[in-house]
């Protein structure tokens, strides 16, 4: 069940709108705006990245915002929530969350296909309300073929998912494109957390004629951490199963979670 709060200076009231089944569909049913999404850990307590999230809303109070997610998290304890924080452009916040559903473990075992597409975000670096609107027929495509994923193609090159970021291995480097995209907030712990087991990290976004040399390739986003790939379109990742550095990478980030999770 999900719940939608409105603040109003600095006090929240619990509201409803037609259509609560996802945090999509509430999305969908208010003004354009800006928002963020991101799951608890330690009992709804902590949040990777919190400081990052909070700050793709434009002119919010930070520590406003955190007192309010403290008590609303309240009945989620002891288990986790999914949460979304969305600002509108009139200035509207509401805050909407559900109780955590993670993915099924052998998701992250045996990996996920994804497919391409050539939807755009009008702005790459602003998490815009609008794009979750434009993308809706991509979303309807997705489950239609059973994909997990669709990762954005500009110029013959894969940029990020739709709601991910994407990071690919070739020669024992992990690659990952730096512009035109979001600035995923897991997307940087990857990256430390491989820096910090000693895997090269480069910059550069996957020309779509690189795929057959590909070794492996996974996308990352708040909710669901590493997320092993192993198809894209038709194309076998690989030899069809999670890769090496994606496991030990899968296993880095989860301590590198543990550490560095911010109190809410």
């Amino acid at each position: 069940m999900i719940s939608l709060y409105l603040l109003e200076k600095s006090q929240h009231r619990s509201t409803t709108l037609p259509d609560m089944s996802s945090l999509d569909a509430i999305t969908r049913q208010l003004a354009e705006g800006y928002y963020s999404t991101f799951r608890t850990y330690a009992g709804c307590r902590r949040v990777i990245g919190l400081s990052v999230h909070l700050r793709r809303l434009p002119s919010v109070d930070a520590s406003d915002l955190r007192r309010v997610l403290i008590q609303l998290l309240e009945p989620y304890r002891p288990g986790e929530a999914r949460v979304r924080v969305m600002k509108t452009k009139q200035g509207e916040i509401y805050i909407a969350m559900e109780p955590l559903r993670p993915l099924p473990p052998e998701v992250y075992a045996e990996g996920v296909r994804a497919g391409t597409t050539s939807i755009q975000r009008n702005n790459p670096r602003a998490k815009s309300t609008a794009f979750i609107s434009a993308s809706d027929e991509e979303r309807k495509h997705l489950a239609q073929e059973g994909l997990f994923e669709a990762l954005l193609v500009k110029n013959g090159r894969i940029l990020e998912g739709m709601t991910s970021n994407f990071f690919y291995v070739l020669d024992d480097i992990l690659f990952t494109a730096r512009k035109d995209i979001l600035l995923g907030v897991t997307r940087t712990m990857v990256i430390r957390a491989a820096r910090g087991r000693g895997v090269e990290v480069r910059y550069r976004a996957l020309k779509l004629i690189q795929l057959p040399a590909m070794k492996e390739a996974f996308i990352t986003s708040s909710s669901r951490g590493i997320v092993p790939i192993i198809q894209i379109d038709d194309m076998q990742v690989g030899q069809g199963r999670v890769g090496q550095i994606t496991n030990e990478l899968m296993a880095a980030y989860e301590e590198y979670v543990m550490l560095k999770a911010e109190k809410i």
